[in-house]
């Protein structure tokens, strides 16, 4: 039996704690994840939590529970609303109505009333889950899919097989249109060692895929089709300054697929390109996007100008040669899969290179790639560095066992090199938003989407990087700086609370004691008077 989750918000303790005891929750199948008193710190868990029913008070100070529920439905619209209130207004009920909710209940809540319910909303929740996995129809669906002509037109475009003299003829027969200015291939990879009990890979994939169209095809305009085992979707865009936005719509994906069909989804988010002719090197950056995950892991949305320093984005896999695959260790892999990968490709060149001229080709080729590899990725090693007639002589009269020697050396020393370049990426990335929340804490609209967008990156990137990075959540660590420079403005100065509150980004100043409170356990007006005693 499917158990949905409840958060609960109202202002009086009280209140909760009879409607929490008063209704068997585990017997119709749902359970209380938590509560909060008003609409602010509710979304702040919805966040966190993403509960599947929300059953809010309306009149609530700081967000009462038609403006909570306004976000709830544009932030996470598949979460069910219900109201309880004691204010029976016509006006309350018909703002309800308009915002989809499941039920108005009037206060003081009635057991048996509200058993009911939830018994209703049981039903439909599990109708709709039931909808999103039943087999049959995920059969007719895959069947059913895109229609073969479009599908074909689309992989041989990934490929870069179609020439700009023939792309016009392929959309008039087609059928396809691409209408905005600029294009961004994204790769949904499902997991096939992670399903369900008792389902079937290719549905799941299906079931994925059917969900994908659902929540990304309309706003992004997306070509979907299926290649290599993986739905891949050409994304439309107005303009390049979309992708964040596009990054943090396609992480909530991966957490929904998750949620509710159990696949574990990683999307690849590739470059950006203003021609559809370009949209190979988009599809092959999304394709190294998503090997990404073995770093960042699955189930989210990784887009490769997020994660990858710049000059590293230029280096792609083109094709599935043993030394692409040394590469791709040096990226990807531990220290091991380096090993074993550099222990593969010496034995590649010793039986292949049959004679000695071949072996000094295969020598020159070795070292241009690690020499184009080095620049690609801003990777400094001494010896490539040094005199290329003399590295070509010492190498060329090295036995196989010590040639193997100088590429494990080499390969673990760019595999160091480029850990410290994401290190180092991530850690000047954190400061910059800390001294963004410095120089801008006063400012009452500063958000995490505010930050996101001065510093160009998804909100769930950067809150991936910052959280890993501080061990706090960045509104965690505003509400802390703010509350820190509000405590030194009590003690150092006689502005009034109001004042500081306005000062440290509050125009509440009764939310701001609230704040305050939970940060220190005490009001700013006796944090004052404790700490001006204390100092005397």
């Amino acid at each position: 039996m499917n158990t949905y989750s409840v958060l609960l918000v109202d202002d009086e303790e009280e209140v909760i704690q009879v409607i929490m005891k008063k209704i068997n929750w585990e017997g119709l199948g749902f359970s209380v994840i938590g509560y909060a008193n008003n609409g602010v710190k509710a979304l702040e868990m919805m966040e966190e939590l993403q509960p599947d029913v929300v059953m809010t008070d309306i009149k609530m100070p700081y967000m009462d529970g038609i403006e909570l529920a306004k976000r709830v439905r544009a932030e996470f619209p598949v979460t069910k609303i219900l109201f309880f209130t004691g204010f029976d207004e016509f006006e309350y009920a018909k703002e309800a109505i308009h915002l989809e909710a499941e039920e108005y209940i009037l206060k003081p809540v009635n057991s048996v009333e509200l058993t009911n319910v939830f018994t209703r909303l049981k039903i439909k929740l599990d109708q709709e889950i039931s909808e999103k996995r039943n087999v049959e129809i995920l059969q007719k669906y895959y069947l059913d899919s895109l229609p073969v002509q479009q599908s074909n037109f689309y992989t041989t475009l990934i490929e870069g097989r179609i020439r700009e003299s023939e792309l016009s003829k392929y959309l008039s027969d087609c059928q396809i249109s691409f209408s905005e200015k600029f294009f961004c291939c994204l790769i949904i990879h499902t997991s096939s060692r992670q399903i369900p009990k008792d389902m079937n890979p290719l549905l799941l994939s299906a079931a994925v895929e059917k969900q994908a169209k659902e929540h990304l095809g309309e706003k992004w305009k997306g070509k979907f089709f299926v290649y290599l085992g993986n739905t891949i979707v050409i994304a439309q865009l107005k303009s390049e300054n979309q992708v964040p936005e596009l990054t943090d719509e396609c992480n909530r994906f991966c957490v929904y697929a998750r949620r509710i069909i159990g696949a574990v989804v990683t999307i690849g988010i590739g470059r950006v390109c203003e021609n559809i002719l370009d949209l190979p090197q988009s599809y092959t950056s999304a394709r190294e996007a998503v090997s990404y995950r073995a770093i960042y892991g699955s189930a989210r949305a990784i887009n490769i100008r997020e994660i990858v320093p710049q000059k590293m984005e230029k280096f792609s896999f083109a094709d599935d040669t043993e030394l692409s695959y040394l590469f791709k260790m040096i990226q990807l892999g531990t220290e091991k899969d380096v090993e074993a990968a550099v222990s593969k490709y010496s034995n590649y060149i010793c039986q292949t290179a049959k004679f000695l001229q071949q072996h000094y080709i295969a020598i020159m080729e070795l070292v241009s790639e690690l020499y184009r590899f080095s620049v690609n990725n801003d990777v400094e090693v001494e010896e490539l560095s040094a005199d290329m007639r003399n590295l070509y002589s010492t190498l060329l009269d090295l036995e196989p066992e010590a040639l193997k020697k100088w590429l494990m050396d080499i390969s673990l020393s760019f595999r160091e090199e480029l850990i410290r370049a994401r290190t180092s990426s991530t850690k000047s990335f954190v400061r910059k938003a800390q001294e963004y929340v410095r120089n801008n804490f006063s400012y009452e609209e500063l958000s995490l989407d505010h930050i996101c967008a001065a510093l160009g990156v998804s909100n769930s990137y950067f809150s991936t990087i910052f959280k890993k990075e501080t061990g706090n959540t960045f509104i965690g660590y505003l509400t802390d700086y703010r509350m820190d420079q509000a405590a030194r403005l009590l003690t150092e100065t006689g502005d009034k609370s109001y004042i500081i509150a306005k000062k440290v980004g509050y125009t509440d100043p009764n939310y701001f004691s609230y704040v305050f409170k939970r940060r220190f356990g005490v009001s700013p007006s006796k944090y004052r008077a404790e700490h001006t005693e204390s100092e005397k």
